[in-house]
């Protein structure tokens, strides 16, 4: 009793005192008993002060004429983009006729046949019904569009990541250089990279692959990284002692280490460049993408189901026969001498195989798609959206239509939020991020989300910046609940997963444009469709990083809370979720990532802010206005970022 009593005041105030975290806001709220008078005496406003704001639009507007005017002419773009363009769509255009050439029917020979090595006869099955589908869709031209754009961007993302990789992995020097770069090109929401490329290569096929290259070359170059400094001391030891060199040790074991990581990271690149691709049609890309954005455009869905499908198709290929061949290689690592032999001898009668269709495909002169077996869904689908927005869009009794759940979601949710957020005064939101990233990170953390917040407010849109706040945490928090919800009920039930993955294998996998297509079909167009958007491309990857994370808790202290009588329920509340605590975190920064990247693309259905300034500069050839969003959508990404994502020495500390 006598020690109860002595420990009493151990758990008061004292102590709560001493934790970190008070300290953190004490300090930051005598910093802003000071600075806040001094701030609002100086410049008395509610929103962004005009005086702190500098007006780029005239220097960018002289600069992005300055480019245009000597494109033609100048030699850094004569002798150096003139030449990088060239080549580009000197690719481009070879790998397509190639694609055009082999006919339609030796593409899908081919591609049935890579899958069938890699991944077996069920595979090899669904791949070339895929490659069916999109022929009979009317998309097999477009199709073979996108391929040879990423076929062309994977080969150089794959190249620079690896040639990246290598540096950082061979060289702590460069790896710390790089490090911070990469993490901060991860959170660019993909419209960030297409306005930069555009200035200097103007729209077309360059500015998109070159887009694409910029964006998907990170994972591979980071995974590359991570595979070359991972790789087991004990086997490096081994082959130095060996005498051999450097690059002898390299060739001979540091990259077999490390292909388990270099096909993750062909993978994550391939599935990047397919996203990438896509939205790049906004910027003169052909293919698949163009046909969706002219599509919604004129809001006429049945023609994006139809190029959207073929997209889906073309992703779970992708994806599937990458992911299975980094399987295989990793299962086959120990196999004997002969396993290869008879690899090359199964690749070799698969390359003949596919040949020999199509070289019958061009003997018979049938390497063009047949007309006869187009299937038309367009009209079907729009007579469904039609009835739908007959019957479901408006008018439902008791529970509304579609419309009527949009135009709630944006009066009760989305405009209170944005009013709210606009109407604090900018110094206070500064002092919210600065509290929220210094609680999760460091100082430095802090200071770098509040010099980013404070960007926007420099460039001049702070308020459609905070519109796309809006979005972002209504999104967010509408993706949280659903994706923990569902996250805790994968955890606890085997069949509730294995029910749902398929699903998330499917979206997991989709680009980001084509989750414009279902939403405009039900909820018209405007914020709503774009924040719904969002948190569907957001919600697998919530749900599956939760699902993980309460799995890997100890089994011990599940097992020891089991004995001491704990409900399920208290299991979940006192031992699983304290613990999962990281991964949480995790999600909860990965979900940010992800909603705002299709909140920027909603600006296309209406989503206005930032996105419809993007758009909008891309449309009319305003760079000025849509470099100015897109700088701002990078700040605003890295904020968010900043404030989401602790680094494992920050977690543990606050576990």
């Amino acid at each position: 009793m006598a020690t109860i009593t002595a420990a009493a005041p151990r758990s008061g105030i004292p102590g709560f005192l001493k934790h970190p975290a008070t300290g953190k806001l004490l300090l930051l709220a005598v910093a802003a008993a000071v600075l806040v008078p001094l701030a609002d005496a100086r410049w008395a406003s509610g929103s962004w002060p005009g005086a702190l704001t500098v007006d780029l639009s005239e220097p960018l507007g002289k600069a992005s004429d300055w480019v245009i005017d000597n494109r033609d002419s100048h030699p850094l773009f004569l002798y150096f983009f003139g030449y990088v363009s060239n080549a580009v769509v000197l690719s481009v255009r070879a790998v397509y006729l190639v694609l055009l050439a082999v006919g339609w029917a030796g593409v899908t020979a081919a591609a049935a046949l890579v899958a069938w090595r890699v991944a077996g006869v069920r595979l090899a099955l669904g791949t070339g019904a895929a490659f069916l589908a999109c022929g009979l869709l009317g998309m097999w031209i477009p199709t073979m569009q996108t391929l040879a754009l990423m076929v062309v961007a994977v080969l150089a993302s794959v190249v620079l990541g690896v040639l990246l990789g290598l540096a950082a992995g061979l060289s702590d020097r460069t790896y710390r250089a790089l490090r911070p770069v990469l993490d901060t090109m991860q959170v660019f929401p993909a419209y960030a990279y297409l306005l930069p490329v555009v200035l200097v290569f103007g729209m077309g096929v360059p500015a998109a692959v070159l887009a694409t290259v910029v964006y998907a070359a990170p994972p591979m170059a980071r995974l590359t990284a991570l595979g070359l400094r991972g790789a087991d001391a004990g086997v490096m030891e081994a082959v130095e002692s060996l005498g051999t060199t450097a690059r002898q040790r390299l060739l001979t074991a540091r990259i077999p280490l490390a292909r388990k990581e270099l096909l993750l990271g062909l993978n994550q690149t391939i599935m990047m460049a397919l996203s990438m691709a896509v939205i790049a049609s906004v910027i003169g890309a052909a293919g698949l993408g163009d046909r969706v954005y002219q599509a919604l455009a004129s809001v006429d869905v049945g023609a994006a189901l139809a190029a959207g499908i073929p997209i889906v198709l073309l992703a779970v290929v992708l994806d599937r026969v990458t992911g299975a061949a980094g399987a295989a290689t990793s299962a086959g690592a120990g196999d004997g001498l002969g396993e290869p032999a008879s690899r090359r001898t199964g690749w070799a009668y698969a390359a003949v195989a596919a040949l020999a269709v199509a070289v019958a495909g061009r003997l018979t002169d049938r390497l063009d798609w047949p007309e006869a077996w187009l299937v038309n869904i367009a009209e079907p689908v729009n007579r469904a959206v039609d009835w739908m927005t007959d019957h479901l869009y408006s008018g439902v009794p008791y529970v509304g239509g579609t419309a009527d759940w949009a135009g709630h979601f944006t009066t009760w949710v989305l405009d209170p939020v944005r009013d709210g957020l606009q109407w604090l005064p900018w110094w206070s939101v500064l002092l919210i991020v600065a509290a929220l990233a210094w609680l999760i990170g460091t100082w430095r953390t802090a200071l770098t989300a509040v010099l980013a917040m404070a960007a926007i407010g420099v460039l001049g849109v702070w308020g459609p910046s905070l519109d796309t706040l809006s979005q972002v945490l209504a999104a967010v928090a509408v993706t949280l609940v659903l994706g923990f919800a569902t996250g805790i009920a994968a955890a606890r039930s085997e069949r509730c997963e294995r029910l749902l993955r398929p699903f998330l294998d499917v979206f997991q996998t989709m680009p980001q444009f084509v989750y414009l297509i279902p939403v405009v079909a039900l909820f018209g167009v405007g914020r709503a469709p774009a924040v719904a958007a969002a948190v569907v491309y957001a919600l697998p990857a919530v749900v599956r990083i939760t699902t993980q994370g309460l799995r890997q808790v100890d089994p011990a202290a599940m097992e020891s809370s089991r004995s001491m009588g704990a409900t399920g329920w208290q299991q979940l509340r006192q031992v699983q979720l304290p613990l999962a605590r990281p991964a949480l975190l995790l999600a909860l920064n990965q979900g940010v990532v992800l909603v705002l990247a299709v909140v920027i693309i909603g600006g296309l259905v209406g989503g206005g802010a930032l996105g419809y300034d993007v758009v909008f500069g891309l449309a009319q050839g305003d760079l000025a206005t849509g470099l100015v969003a897109g700088a701002a959508i990078v700040c605003l990404g890295l904020m968010l970022d900043r404030v989401t994502q602790p680094t494992d020495r920050r977690t543990k500390k606050g576990a």
